[in-house]
């Protein structure tokens, strides 16, 4: 017997250096990890004091529906309306089991095996194998530095020129590892080329919040981005509590999804993880209020000053390029000088995190093709950790 093609794709090296971490950190040895996007700050006290009076209460924790239950879709819906300005049907909204949860249903019911679905590379690695897994061919789109690391119109015409229609789309803004974001105007132009030509458009928007532009006229605080729901209804719009808010491990997300295809994620989604974490969702609804979303914006504060300690110092790190860092809490760079002595980004990752004490990721996670020249930074740790991470590198560098 043999394991499914299906499950012939590749490992996330993130978890993989993960696991190197915690056996240097046996050892004995400190190390400074800056590589998964995990907030250092945890969720909101506000959430915390929730699920503390859950537990407290004795409540006894079952299923719920299996889009979730009403008050937190509620929420989500009033979140748009507050932030965006769009009003969404409540019964678009799906809470799921994270975002990742969220886009593997979203795929099951937009599309077919041998379907073709464009993407943007460098991209977050999961979108390719998640789709893979599923029987549907990936076609990249080498969004490199001339476009800013974005999909466009032009890239697409041209891969369904070379391979025949697209079925979908995958857009991330603010994207992982680039950072970098979707203005309004090229955003429109996407979508009313997916309008046109039939094309499920999925818009990965879990980063929304965490923004380095111009501030907002609601809270002063830089703009949250902008949503495909503000130009149509019928995209996926996938998000989550874990980046925003800081509550990776609580397994939550949503997807805003169009009329067709409510009933499909729903029965899906009753079959595939019958339901979203029940003592989560209790819990989250108070990742809305006001007291929580000044905590999150105030994280933000801080992955923006971890952001400027590592723009400052990029000529003594002797990196080279560095992708537009408009969004997100990562920095993605060319590794520059010091491809000539290392070879390729795994080899200098690995010198970094054994001589250096820090842990930082190759691009080939990201990028299959150039990412062997780019590592990924994350600010997620915070300015503290950042700082001293940055220390350590260039120390390692000046021997």
């Amino acid at each position: 017997m043999k394991p499914s093609q299906r499950s012939e794709v590749p490992g996330f090296q993130v978890m993989s250096i993960l696991a190197q971490i915690d056996a240097l950190r046996a050892q004995g040895r400190d190390v400074v990890s800056l590589t998964a996007g995990e907030p250092g700050s945890g969720a909101p006290p506000a959430v915390n004091r929730a699920a503390a009076e859950i537990h407290a209460q004795g409540m006894v924790l079952n299923y719920s529906a299996a889009l979730g239950i009403r008050p937190l879709r509620e929420a989500v819906a009033a979140h748009y309306a507050d932030w965006y300005g769009t009003q969404v049907d409540v019964e678009r909204v799906a809470i799921t089991t994270g975002s990742s949860g969220a886009f593997l249903l979203s795929f099951l019911a937009a599309f077919d095996a041998g379907d073709r679905v464009a993407l943007a590379r460098p991209g977050y690695p999961a979108y390719r194998n998640i789709l893979a897994s599923l029987g549907i061919e990936v076609v990249d789109l080498g969004c490199g530095p001339a476009v800013r690391f974005q999909p466009t119109v032009e890239l697409l015409e041209q891969a369904a020129a070379d391979g025949g229609p697209l079925s979908g789309l995958i857009l991330a803004s603010p994207a992982n590892p680039t950072g970098t974001m979707i203005g309004r105007e090229e955003l429109t132009s996407l979508v009313d080329w997916c309008r046109e030509q039939d094309v499920h458009l999925v818009s990965d928007e879990i980063y929304h919040g965490i923004t380095y532009g111009g501030a907002g006229p609601a809270t002063g605080r830089p703009s949250p981005g902008v949503s495909a729901l503000e130009l149509t209804d019928d995209a996926v719009v996938v998000s989550s509590f874990s980046k925003y808010w800081g509550m990776p491990g609580w397994r939550l997300g949503w997807a805003v999804l169009p009329e067709h295809l409510v009933d499909p994620v729903a029965r899906l989604a009753g079959n595939v993880s019958l339901c979203p974490p029940h003592g989560s969702q209790l819990a989250a609804v108070e990742a809305f209020s006001s007291e929580s979303m000044d905590f999150a914006g105030a994280q933000v504060e801080q992955y923006a000053s971890a952001r400027q300690l590592v723009l400052d110092r990029l000529s003594e790190l002797g990196w080279g390029q560095l992708a537009p860092a408009d969004g997100a809490f990562y920095v993605y760079a060319h590794i520059g000088e010091h491809l000539a002595e290392f070879g390729d980004s795994p080899a200098y990752c690995q010198a970094v995190l054994q001589q250096a004490g820090v842990a930082i990721v190759p691009g080939t996670d990201f990028d299959p093709v150039a990412g062997h020249e780019w590592v990924r930074l994350s600010l997620a740790p915070g300015p503290t950790a950042v700082a001293e991470g940055l220390d350590r590198i260039v120390a390692f560098h000046r021997g």
